[in-house]
């Protein structure tokens, strides 16, 4: 898009929390005429109080007809497509494009974007560490937690930006173009959100390529059955990680090493047992995030290091601490069955897990052989405890909790010397959390009370 043509647009912005502040902030510098909406109530938004100081228009706790009063509509990532007042704009005729798309309009640097339904954090957090350890000037922004809004008009031509982008950022954009793409995977997730359709989910995630050509990248796990059916129709430039088969071009697993081939040049880093996080989903992670920084630049002996070094993200498969011989892990970001699949294959301990929250239409089948394997018992939280308890009740013992305090005493009295009490929900947080973050704190704070 043209930014010039910004100048005294009138733009609505929907959501008044980071990104919508963020993305405010960005287009009234450009001297766009802003208006910020937000159907929740002040109190509950963080940094709306500074849209004032900005000197921009804003409602909080409902939307007016005032919102489609603008040509261009900016929607957060929490905004639901086909929430009441995205549904009357596009009715309209007015334009909406997601805060990930309006701030990529600004953008000079590549972009690295990183999506997946699982993995994206650790994989987009890694990828700037290694650029970090590298010395390379960049940027982590996007679902992550620093709305891309925030960072993009500090951005050189000769730096990197790295973006976590989820499905919800991605289907409303229209010309965002990465020069190196990454889907990790794809999963069944947010299947309310994509009326239970795995092909309209995989049809978001392809969105992150839909601009690419034939000089950018998409880096893609081969592995997995979506992802390599979706990858298939992408223009540009294919390269793909596994753990199961060697690559002509891409990262793999050779005499216990992470071998990559790019451009026909063979490299060689370190044997998987040494890389730091553990687990077959962080080996795969690794694997895109060694591609990814070697197509930006990075050497191998930089990316080796930080592969040692890396100590993972907040909330996936966090070590708490231990207390009286057991083990205490918050994975709080697991918010998918796929999720927690791959967390109880990161220990060989026996597991107390706890399970639950607001249930996004999961399937639990898949979980029953390794629960079966791993895990001594399950503490079912939050609303969807009724369907954790039906979907396990007879594979293994099943008690419910009716708050995260009681989920953590029950923890500790099922749990036996050397075994891992373990928070991966497989469910969203919103039924007694903000967000994932607010659970898995509160998880570690009643932990270091013990």
């Amino acid at each position: 898009m043209d930014v010039a043509k910004l100048r005294h647009t009138k733009v609505s912005i929907i959501g008044a929390a980071r990104s919508g502040v963020a993305a405010a902030k960005l287009l009234k510098s450009q001297d766009a005429n802003v208006f910020v909406s937000d159907k929740e109530p002040g109190e509950k938004l963080q940094g709306s109080e500074n849209l004032a100081s900005l000197g921009v228009e804003y409602e909080l706790g409902g939307h007016t007809d005032r919102v489609f009063e603008c040509s261009l509509m900016v929607i957060s990532p929490g905004v639901p497509s086909k929430a009441p007042v995205v549904l009357e704009a596009e009715k309209r005729g007015i334009k909406v494009v997601s805060e990930l798309e309006a701030a990529s309009w600004f953008c000079r640097s590549p972009i690295v974007a990183v999506t997946g339904s699982n993995g994206k954090t650790t994989t987009t957090t890694l990828i700037g560490r290694m650029l970090g350890d590298a010395k390379k000037k960049h940027a982590v922004a996007g679902n992550i937690g620093t709305a891309f809004s925030s960072v993009v008009l500090e951005l050189a031509e000769t730096d990197v930006t790295v973006l976590e982008v989820s499905s919800f950022q991605l289907d409303h954009c229209e010309t965002f173009r990465p020069a190196v793409s990454l889907i990790l995977n794809i999963t069944p997730d947010h299947m309310d959100r994509y009326e239970n359709s795995m092909q309209l989910y995989s049809a978001s995630k392809a969105r992150v390529f839909m601009n690419q050509g034939i000089k950018d990248y998409l880096v893609y796990g081969a592995d997995d059955e979506w992802t390599a059916k979706t990858a298939a129709s992408s223009r540009c430039r294919r390269i793909a990680f596994s753990v199961q088969q060697n690559q002509k071009e891409g990262a793999f697993v050779d005499g216990e090493k992470l071998v990559t081939v790019l451009n026909g040049q063979r490299s060689e880093f370190i044997p998987t047992d040494e890389i730091s996080i553990r687990g077959v989903h962080n080996l795969y992670n690794s694997m895109a995030a060694t591609l990814a920084a070697q197509l930006v630049g990075v050497g191998p002996a930089s990316i080796r290091a930080t592969l040692r070094n890396f100590k993972g993200v907040e909330h996936r498969l966090e070590f708490v601490r231990e207390v009286n011989g057991v083990k205490y892990i918050n994975d709080s970001k697991a918010t998918n069955v796929d999720s927690v699949w791959y967390a109880l294959q990161a220990f060989n301990e026996p597991i107390v897990l706890l399970l639950g929250g607001r249930d996004k239409g999961n399937d639990y089948s898949k979980l029953r052989g390794p629960v079966k394997k791993h895990v001594r018992s399950i503490v079912a939280i939050g609303e969807s405890a009724d369907k954790v308890e039906k979907a396990f009740n007879g594979e293994v013992p099943v008690q419910r909790a009716t708050s995260m305090d009681e989920a953590v005493t029950i923890g500790k009295k099922l749990a036996q010397k050397g075994d891992i009490v373990l928070l991966s929900p497989a469910c969203a947080s919103f039924d007694w959390f903000k967000n994932y973050e607010h659970r898995g704190r509160a998880f570690k704070e009643l932990v270091n009370k013990l």
